[in-house]
Parts: C-alpha cells; structure tokens; sequence
C-alpha cells in the first residue's frame, strides 16, 4: 500500500531474503530468518510467532507439494511502522479447490495442521491466487500491532540473477494530489553497477513526481549519464487517465479482466542514448490494473491462461507474474499499480 503523499520503493538488499525451498530443512531456514527479521524491528513475542507459524506453514507447503518453491521475506514501511512481508511462489501443480485451502484448519497431508486459512487468520493482510499447473502464489503482511491499510493498492517485486545479493532492478510509486505514479528501471547488465544506475533513475524520478512522465523521464536520462544506463518506464494514473513514457525494454500493461494493452517504451537507453522522450495516452478501465515489468520477465504470458489475476492484490498479481513468467537468467522486476 501507498499512504497519501507518500511512497513505496525497492527495498534495500539488507532489508529481504529470497529463500530456495528445495529440501525438508528449508523451513526451518525460512522460520530462522523471519525471527530475525521480527527481532531486528522489536516485534512482540506473540507476534513474532505467529509470524514464524506462517512462514513456516508456507515454507512446508511449498516442500511438500511444489516444483521451484522459494519464498521472499522482506522489510515494508508504512506510516512510519515497519512490518514484514512474507511471500510464497511455486510452479507446481496449484491449489484445485482455493475455497477449501483458505478454510481455517484446513491442511493438506503431511503440513504442520494450521493451515493457509489460519495464515490469513493471523496476518494483517493475505492474497492468494492459484491456477494448476502453472503458478501459485500466496502473499501475507504482519505489522507489529494494528495497523490500517492506507492509500492505492500497488506493490512491486525484484529478484537478483542467480550468483547476485543486489538487483538492477528497480521501483518506485508515489501518490500526491491524486495521481498515483510508477517507475521501474532495468539497470543494464546486473550487480552492483547496475543497481547503480538503476538508484539514480529512481532517485530522478521520484525527485520530480509532480511532472509528468516524459518530463520525468528526460529528467532520469540527465541524471543516468555516467552510469551503465538503463531501461526505464513511468507512469501516472489520474482518475480515469493513464500516461507513460519509456526507453528501452521495460513492459508496460494495462490489464483490465482478460482484456490486454499496450504502453509502448521508445527505443533506446536511458542515460546514453534517446532520439525522444514521447509519452502516450490512454484510458484506464475500472478496477484495470497497470503494470510494468523489466525483461527479466517473458512479455509471452497471456490473461486468457491466468482467469481473474487482475482482480486480485497487487502484491499477488506481481508475485504470481514472477512466478508464472520471470526468466532465471536475468534479474527480475514487476510494479503493479491499482488505483
């Protein structure tokens, strides 16, 4: 969530832990590293049980019935309270009845017994979504004590190239005045130098949020000169109006039911090459979702093979895009912004 007039960024490497469930003793991993995570933000003792009862209901679940499970732990920040996201993709077989799955003490064979129901019981906020054979995803957020949601729906992910702790790939959203606006920036290469120039795309844009995206962009593309460079894409949602402007090979979707367009990125590369900095126009549907996405995600999947994604969270639609359509040999980043 975006609280009025603030703004959602990339976490910090520091701040989440991708973790590979490949083995039984991966649970126990994934509960290690959530209590950590709890006790670095002075979670309460209660809380930070049943934090660790979830993740590691998630983490077992995924051993036991998933193809390439793996589960994010990651630190988000909200009207000045920190919490922590928790969230699970697998490629396996998926859930065939998600009604049952999600009833409170409801367990499939050989799990601890509490169930994903009693998952979405204890955690502030849960979203799933599955379709057999091909992605499930199940996302979860726990703040220390009670804690209202605020402001748009709309939530990022990124995921390093295998080998790498830090992502060129980079998001940004902000709300004020009633525009919700995004970016999402693939620093070239992968590593550090390309976090590098991916920090600076962001930093532009978030520093001149009240322009519009082409300005934003040419902006960006100032600020990136002397960096790898990068491709790069923003968004602003004003009512029922949605603009952008980008360079390169970022994806850009408005996605509304099972209905699909296009937001068209210029050739080039931001910070050292760009003939213009155009922006296009278009309307947004109700309850549409825009999203915008790096190539470390096939532009290939298809609406029609993943029903009702687009009514889901935001958190939900970018991990199961992660999931159902991100390539292993690149980083990986996907913004999606509700308003």
């Amino acid at each position: 969530m975006v609280a009025l007039g603030q703004w959602l960024a990339t976490p910090g490497a520091d701040d989440m832990r991708w973790l590979h469930v490949a083995d039984v003793s991966a649970a126990g991993g994934c509960r290690r590293a959530a209590v950590a995570m709890a006790h670095r933000l002075g979670f309460p003792a209660t809380r930070t049980e049943q934090l660790a009862l979830a993740v590691t209901e998630a983490a077992s679940n995924l051993y036991k019935h998933a193809r390439e499970g793996s589960v994010l732990l990651r630190i988000c920040r909200e009207g000045g309270m920190s919490g922590i996201e928790m969230v699970a993709i697998d490629t396996g077989p998926g859930v065939a009845n998600l009604a049952d799955a999600l009833r409170d003490g409801h367990s499939t064979a050989g799990t601890l017994g509490v169930g994903l129901g009693a998952i979405r019981r204890m955690a502030d906020f849960s979203d799933m979504y599955s379709v057999p054979g091909r992605v499930t995803a199940l996302a979860a957020r726990f703040w220390p004590r009670a804690h209202p949601p605020e402001g748009p729906d709309c939530a990022g992910l990124t995921r390093p190239i295998t080998g790498e702790t830090e992502c060129g790939d980079m998001y940004w959203a902000g709300y004020s005045g009633g525009v919700l606006s995004g970016a999402l920036c693939d620093g070239l290469g992968h590593g550090p130098l390309a976090a590098t120039a991916a920090r600076e795309a962001i930093a532009a844009v978030s520093g001149s949020a009240a322009s519009e995206p082409a300005a934003q962009l040419e902006r960006a593309h100032r600020q990136m000169a002397g960096t790898r460079g990068g491709a790069l894409a923003i968004v602003a949602i004003d009512g029922s109006n949605v603009a952008f402007a980008g360079l390169g090979n970022v994806a850009g979707w408005v996605v509304a039911g099972e209905a699909r367009s296009t937001l068209v990125s210029r050739p080039g590369i931001a910070g050292h090459q760009a003939r213009a900095f155009r922006q296009q126009e278009c309307p947004l549907p109700a309850g549409a979702a825009v999203i915008l996405h790096s190539d470390g995600l096939t532009s290939r999947w298809d609406t029609r093979s993943l029903p009702g994604l687009a009514v889901r969270s935001s958190l939900v639609i970018a991990a199961a895009l992660l999931g159902n359509a991100a390539v292993r040999r690149d980083d990986a980043g996907v913004l999606v912004l509700k308003p």
